[in-house]
């Protein structure tokens, strides 16, 4: 199922009621010395990654729930991807889990890509689970496991995966591990940090010279006692190790309860080591819940060192954005179509924070001023703009609504049958 621009023209109706509340904003902020174009230019530009493993319906630990409609393939997937770019026009990539998601016909899966304007972003490694056919089991670790076969098998994967990606464009290889472990004494940390620093720098040696390395962490799960990648800074001090191409990724839901994220994430970028970021949110840990859905203030507190960043580290690369979020009682889709749109609504607030008023206001130790700038652009309603980006680009006014009235989910059950099950989780 492809959208085409006539039935996002239907589903966008009549579009006074947009046109009125964007010329009050626009005219309200260029009161404030805003410039409003360059502002709607900027969230234009905007692509986030879609995993292709959120596609389908999630699940826990104990279930999974499946969704009708799901996608069986990754052609499928792809096509997905493309019915949410349509409608937002900010989710142009896509970003493969192998071996969940192996392509089985390159030339097909470019096609339908490139008819769907999508783009492959990082791919990503799986040595958290043991597939069929694999010689050795991960179920004590991979990339930090005491044995030296079961390390050169994650190794090898990793660079068989960094293969995969060079035929479809990608660029960047993400790699997360479940390597931990779950009570005490059960491993050396030293030497299961010092096994994965070894396989770390031999995947990175492998890599194309055009190629980047993003080093995920995460304090707990599945092991609940210890994981060697436990933070950001174990995972700073293995991409410094591994050398510049390098990076750390921050996932939100990756840290333990009230970290400071958006110093974290300035940090990072201040020793030009961020290299991407996951979008999901989090009530208790790893939920991986609708972006936004629960801390949209610490999104924004986050955006804010974003924007900061990118304007002032050129010695940090370009981010690698990607959501990974996986909720199994949503519709897929629209669960991703909520996340996007909480993705924009929180980075179009950060950029109309006035960064220099800030910085005066800091200088002179104005806590409550500091104060008023931050709430002040979070409490602006961004929604007319989010909107102009998307129609300025033939996306939908509002996605969800569009989504519903064009009965997408029912087009999608009536190609693919009710009972599909996809790839993945």
């Amino acid at each position: 199922m492809q959208l085409t621009k006539q039935h996002i023209a239907d589903a966008n109706g009549n579009l006074k009621g947009h046109q009125a509340d964007y010329y009050y904003l626009s005219q309200k902020l260029i009161d404030q010395g805003v410039d409003v174009d360059a502002l709607v230019q900027k969230v234009a530009d905007f692509q986030v990654a879609i995993p292709s493993w959120a596609l389908g319906a999630g699940g826990t630990r104990f279930g999974r729930f499946s969704f009708h409609g799901e996608p069986g393939n990754l052609e499928q997937k792809i096509g997905d991807v493309g019915i949410l770019h349509a409608l937002t026009q900010t989710a142009g990539a896509v970003s493969l889990h192998i071996p969940w998601d192996t392509p089985t016909d390159y030339a097909a899966v470019k096609q339908i890509a490139d008819q769907n304007g999508i783009v492959f972003d990082a791919i990503n490694s799986n040595t958290f689970q043991d597939q069929p056919g694999t010689k050795h089991s991960y179920k004590h670790g991979s990339l930090a496991n005491s044995d030296e076969a079961i390390r050169a098998q994650a190794v090898a994967h990793n660079n068989e995966v960094v293969r995969i990606g060079e035929k479809l464009g990608s660029k960047t290889l993400t790699i997360w591990l479940a390597d931990g472990t779950s009570f005490p004494g059960q491993r050396s940390f030293q030497k299961a940090l010092s096994q994965t620093e070894k396989s770390c720098k031999e995947i990175y040696g492998e890599l194309p010279q055009d190629w980047s390395l993003l080093i995920e962490y995460k304090p707990y799960e599945p092991n609940f006692y210890s994981t060697v990648i436990m933070d950001w800074g174990t995972s700073f001090m293995l991409a410094n190790a591994c050398g510049d191409r390098a990076y750390t990724l921050v996932d939100l839901g990756h840290h333990l309860p009230n970290s400071n994220i958006e110093q974290v994430v300035a940090t990072l970028m201040s020793k030009g080591k961020l290299g991407g970021f996951h979008f999901n949110d989090s009530k208790y840990g790893d939920d991986d819940l609708t972006v936004g859905s629960i801390k949209p203030y610490a999104l924004f507190l986050i955006f804010n060192e974003l924007v900061y960043g990118m304007a002032n580290n050129p010695q940090n690369p370009d981010l690698a954005w990607m959501i990974d979020a996986s909720h199994n009682i949503k519709d897929p889709l629209e669960d991703l179509l909520q996340s996007l749109e909480a993705i924009q609504e929180a980075y179009a607030k950060a950029l109309l924070i006035d960064q220099k008023a800030l910085e005066a206001a800091q200088l002179n130790h104005d806590v409550v001023k500091c104060q008023e700038i931050l709430q002040g652009a979070y409490r602006t309603d961004v929604r007319p703009l989010l909107q102009k980006a998307r129609l300025n680009g033939g996306g939908a006014l509002n996605p969800i609504e569009a989504y519903r009235s064009l009965k997408v989910r029912e087009g999608l059950i009536g190609e693919r049958g009710k009972h599909t099950v996809a790839t993945g989780l």
